[in-house]
Parts: structure tokens; C-alpha cells; sequence
């Protein structure tokens, strides 16, 4: 009698009856796991959370207490692995790849039909198989789907952590894939489905792998800023343009400034460069060389790298912004004490700030306040409300401005030492040095704006390409002389 009643509470009895009586197949809300460590407390804790019933499968259920941890587990059962797995028709398999073998190979004819959810990760990625390709070898009648391995428990049990909530799904059964991503749709998270299982492999080397898109721009930006702080350290101790004792502040100021504008020009270059490079092509559809493409992916990293860097100034620039550091940006007057028997005494000294000094402020304000909003666009909660054309408005428009005004506000504050220290001298200040590739990037961006210029480039944008033929605007009929 038990055997018979514990059959018929097997989930797969119940779709074969319903398929019996016609009737749709129920969707069970039983869930099983099996493991009992961190992550797998974790994810038990979520799915009650989320109106399931859990049962955790455990190799040594008598030797597990769960309800030490939480309270939450006390609705929870413990069974052993065998008794789990018959129970449920999807399974989270959270134990190490290296327990696969030892825990489930002897359970693989009770796999049948039953989605198994691998949430396990490797300690380096893998070019040859996954761990659950691994786990579909072990398990050939399973529907096995790899997902929940790119979140932490900690983001599992607390829903004001930070993280990302994207849940990458891989499995070679579409409906399986389909069944997870609802699940991790209860549970509050974001699925993304990637398809196949061999997908698998990218999912477990985008959790092993730290800072991938990071590693080229912000060494790229450290070898400026390398280069930007021994040539400041040149003028300081070698030329001795600088004295000691600014070397914290004033002098440090200038290569972290420096970067930040060269760092903001190499941002937006390589657009500039893909449009010339699609007018030689002829064509959008011939890719660019490895390096381009590289540098434009890398864009968003160099704009983050820039408004970090432009913090910094900011700040410093506050503090320096004094009549005995910036001299010229002030009225100058003078104190006259009359004597009563030698000369007067006359005390010059620094007033308000005259036009210069203004104007130079404005346009670094105005810059600022433009940098932050690029760099607030770029935050995922942002940019998913923004449309394709709002998010180009901001990211184009606004950052050549940006750009623009950045190269005025450095102008402004160079311009009059320039002309002060004379030709060919001029070129060895780092302010005019570090317009070199903002200004390069201006007038590529001006020479894309022209009329001609403009209307060629869309074209090319909309699949037109060199030597196809002409369409006629009236009749829509090729051109045969272009033909």
C-alpha cells in the first residue's frame, strides 16, 4: 500500500492520468535540490518565497538541520537524493561538477523526462565542454538547462542587494528553456535565453572571468595617464616650472586633467574613423579591422574611465582656484597707506574675478554637468527607458558638445599663457598638448557634418553601396546608366 500511494503522488503518474482523462498536463509547483550548501539553502529560501513547494534532497539528510539557519526551512523537506528526485520533475542540481558522477549517475534511469537545472560554475573557463554538457552525458534522458549560475545567494535571499538579476538559459529542450524562464520570472529575476546547451560554455566563463571588457581600456588609460604624469614630473624637477611644493595638488592636476580630455577624445574618434572607413568601403557591410572593432566596443569603458578621472580635477580645481594660483583670472588693485614722513606704502592685491576666469569656470561647468549626464545614461535603469533615437541624442549629440565645449574651457584657461610665452615654446605646455586629439576629433566630427558629406554616409548607413544601381526617386526603377 505505501508503494501504491507514494506512486500515484509521483508528479509524472499525474500527467499520465490527466493525459488519460484529456485533459492539459498540470504544471507542478514541487521543486527539488539537491544539496543543502550555501547556494542551495539559498535557492530553496527564494522558491518558498515564491509559492513553491520544496523538497532538498540531501546525501546525508539525517546529519542536516536546517532550520538552524532560518526559520523559512521549517516548511521545508529533507529527504535523500533518491526520494527527491522521485518526487519532483525539476531538479536544481547544486552540488560541485566534481559530485556529479558520485551523486547521480547511480539515480540516471529516474531522470526521465524531468528538467534538471545545473546552477554550477568552474573555477576558469573551458574551451572543450561545460559542466552541463558534463551533466547532460551523466544524465541522457534528463532535459538538463544551465541558468542560475551568474547570481549569488546573496542576491538570492536579499532583494535590495546589488548584482546583476540576469538569468542566462541554455538547454537543448525549447520547452524546458521555457519552463525555467517562467521560473525565474517568479522568482524576480530577468531570463535571457541563449539558446542551445553549448551556449553553456559562455554562461560559466561570464562568471568565472572578472572584468573582461575592462582589462584593455583601463590599462590603455593608465599608459596616458603614465605618459601625461612624466612629462608634468619633467617640467616640475627638470625645467622647474612648478615648485615642490604643488607637487600634491597643482602639479598632479595636470596629468589627471590631461588624461580625462585625451581619454574623452579617444572615446568618440572611432566613430569618426568607422564612418571614413564605410565612405572608402563603399559599403556598411564589409567589416572593419580587428583593432577598430575592438576600440569601438570599448567606448562605454573609456567614458566611465573619463568621468572618473574628471572627478578628481574637479575637485582639486576647487580647492587651487585661488588668486595666488590662477593670478590672471583676477583684478589686480593696490592698498595705499599714506606715511608721514617716508614713502607710502602700497599693498597690490587680488579682487574679483575678471572674464577669463569666468568663462572658464562656465565652460567647465557646463561640461561637468553634460559628462554626468552621459555617464547617468549609461546606468541599465536608465538607459532601458531611453528609445534608440533618445540614447543616440544623448550619447552623439551631446557628448561632441561636450567634447567642444571641454576643448573651450581648456582654451580659455591656455590661451593667454600662449601668447604670452610665444612661438615655438607654447608647444611644450600641457595644456595645448592635450588638445591635439580633442581638436582632431572636432574637425573630423565638422567634416562628417557637412551636407555632402552627411547625405553620403546615410546612405551608405541605409545599404546603399558603391557601384549598385541608381534608384530614381520618382519611379523607383533602377537607373540603367548606372547600372
Amino acid at each position: 500500500m505505501e508503494m501504491t500511494s507514494r506512486a500515484q503522488s509521483i508528479p509524472g503518474n499525474d500527467r499520465v492520468e490527466d493525459k488519460r482523462m484529456g485533459m492539459e498536463p498540470q504544471v507542478s509547483r514541487r521543486i527539488g535540490i539537491v544539496g543543502t550548501g550555501t547556494f542551495g539553502r539559498a535557492l530553496a529560501k527564494r522558491l518558498v518565497l515564491s509559492g513553491y513547494d520544496v523538497i532538498i534532497g540531501s546525501r546525508k539528510p539525517a546529519c542536516r538541520k536546517l532550520s538552524e539557519y532560518d526559520e523559512c526551512f521549517r516548511d521545508i523537506q529533507l529527504t535523500t537524493v533518491t526520494e527527491c528526485v522521485s518526487l519532483c520533475e525539476v531538479i536544481f542540481v547544486a552540488v560541485h561538477a566534481e559530485n556529479f558522477q558520485e551523486t547521480l549517475s547511480p539515480l540516471t534511469d529516474m531522470f526521465t523526462d524531468t528538467i534538471v537545472i545545473d546552477v554550477s560554475n568552474r573555477e576558469s573557463p573551458s574551451h572543450k565542454t561545460s559542466n552541463a554538457e558534463l551533466l547532460q552525458s551523466l544524465l541522457p534522458t534528463a532535459a538538463v538547462v544551465k541558468a542560475f549560475n551568474t547570481t549569488s545567494a546573496y542576491i538570492m535571499e536579499n532583494d535590495i542587494a546589488g548584482g546583476s538579476r540576469k538569468i542566462f538559459v541554455a538547454s537543448n529542450d525549447a520547452s524546458a528553456r521555457d519552463r525555467v524562464s517562467n521560473l525565474a520570472r517568479e522568482m524576480g529575476f530577468v531570463p535571457v535565453d541563449l539558446g542551445r546547451l553549448t551556449s553553456s560554455q559562455r554562461i560559466e566563463a561570464y562568471a568565472s572571468r572578472l572584468f573582461p571588457q575592462w582589462k584593455i581600456p583601463v590599462m590603455f588609460t593608465g599608459i596616458i595617464f603614465g605618459i601625461w604624469f612624466l612629462y608634468a614630473m619633467y617640467l616640475c624637477f627638470i625645467r622647474h616650472t612648478y615648485t615642490y611644493h604643488q607637487l600634491f595638488l597643482k602639479v598632479l592636476n595636470k596629468p589627471v586633467s590631461a588624461t580625462a580630455i585625451t581619454v574623452m577624445a579617444l572615446t568618440y574618434m572611432p566613430g569618426c574613423l568607422a564612418a571614413f572607413m564605410q565612405m572608402r568601403y563603399g559599403t556598411k557591410h564589409k567589416p572593419f579591422p580587428r583593432w577598430l572593432d575592438a576600440w569601438l566596443k570599448s567606448r562605454k569603458q573609456l567614458g566611465v574611465l573619463c568621468f572618473m578621472l574628471i572627478i578628481p580635477h574637479v575637485l582639486m580645481s576647487v580647492v587651487l582656484i585661488t588668486p595666488a594660483n590662477f593670478s590672471s583670472w583676477f583684478h589686480s588693485t593696490a592698498i595705499t597707506i599714506p606715511a608721514n614722513h617716508t614713502n607710502d606704502l602700497h599693498l597690490p592685491m587680488k579682487t574679483v574675478m575678471i572674464w577669463k576666469g569666468e568663462a572658464a569656470c562656465l565652460a567647465g561647468i557646463v561640461a561637468f554637468v553634460l559628462l554626468c549626464l552621459l555617464a547617468t545614461t549609461t546606468l541599465p535603469s536608465v538607459s532601458d527607458s531611453l528609445n534608440w533615437r533618445e540614447w543616440r541624442f544623448i550619447q552623439s549629440s551631446l557628448g561632441f558638445t561636450m567634447l567642444f565645449i571641454s576643448a573651450g574651457h581648456v582654451t580659455i584657461m591656455g590661451l593667454p599663457r600662449w601668447i604670452e610665452t610665444g612661438f615655438p615654446e607654447s608647444f611644450t605646455i600641457i595644456s595645448f598638448l592635450c588638445l591635439a586629439f580633442p581638436i582632431s576629433v572636432v574637425i573630423m566630427k565638422l567634416i562628417l557634418l557637412l551636407p555632402c558629406v552627411d547625405k553620403y554616409v546615410s546612405k551608405i548607413h541605409k545599404g546603399w553601396e558603391r557601384g549598385s544601381p541608381r534608384i530614381h526617386t520618382d519611379t523607383g526603377t533602377p537607373d540603367e546608366e548606372h547600372c
